[in-house]
């Protein structure tokens, strides 16, 4: 059985406020989302973890397969327009937010899509809801907001006003990101160098806090 809803990714529909971005709310079916949890990785950290570095179970192990599927692939380059064909790919899955998680920013030049893959069962706080953003510098001024409620799937394509950001949320706040990056050398460095300086102020922050 199938993880993924790609019939509901095809009829969702590409909203352009404020930039280019889907929200697919039942990517995943109720039934299958329970499943998933049960398999999903035993983190305890507010870090982000490539799959080959986790332990789960088959179910949440066939869902990354198909997230990584060319079928799946050729449906978000067609609804985006865009040609993903030669990128590379990056998939991370995490568990829990911080407080210092979701300042607003637009994601690194590098990358061409980000999608997002929600599993929480409820959603009922205020912080953790991410939002789509018409500037750079209010988190109230939005176009849509997207709590991580499973089965959720959020898409959106990278530009200098991709603004995005959610407010602070200190607990569990399960997705799976997947990027698809240009496919230079240089790029793919750039954003492995940002990413690894992200995290090393995050890990300074928490030891002086």
């Amino acid at each position: 059985m199938s993880m993924l809803n790609l019939a509901a990714l095809d009829r969702a529909e590409l909203r352009r406020d404020p930039f280019d971005h889907l929200v697919v709310r039942n990517a995943i079916e109720p039934g299958t989302l329970e499943a998933l949890n049960q398999d999903y990785p035993q983190i305890d950290k507010p870090a982000n973890y490539a799959p080959e570095d986790l332990r789960y179970g088959p179910r949440f192990g066939k869902l990354l397969e198909e997230l990584d599927s060319p079928e799946f692939e050729r449906c978000v380059a067609e609804k985006f327009g865009v040609d993903l064909a030669g990128t590379r790919k990056t998939i991370t899955v995490r568990r829990y937010s911080e407080p210092s998680d979701g300042h607003i920013h637009t994601d690194h030049w590098s990358k061409i899509i980000t999608l997002l893959v929600y599993f929480n069962p409820s959603w009922d706080q205020e912080g953790g809801r991410l939002r789509m953003l018409r500037c750079g510098d209010n988190i109230e001024d939005y176009g849509a907001e997207v709590p991580p409620l499973g089965g959720t799937v959020l898409a959106f394509r990278r530009s200098a006003r991709s603004w995005h950001g959610y407010k602070r949320f200190d607990g569990e706040r399960r997705m799976i990101q997947m990027s698809w990056v240009r496919p230079n050398r240089y790029a793919w460095c750039a954003q492995q160098s940002a990413r690894f300086l992200t995290h090393s102020l995050k890990r300074l922050a928490r030891v002086f806090s």
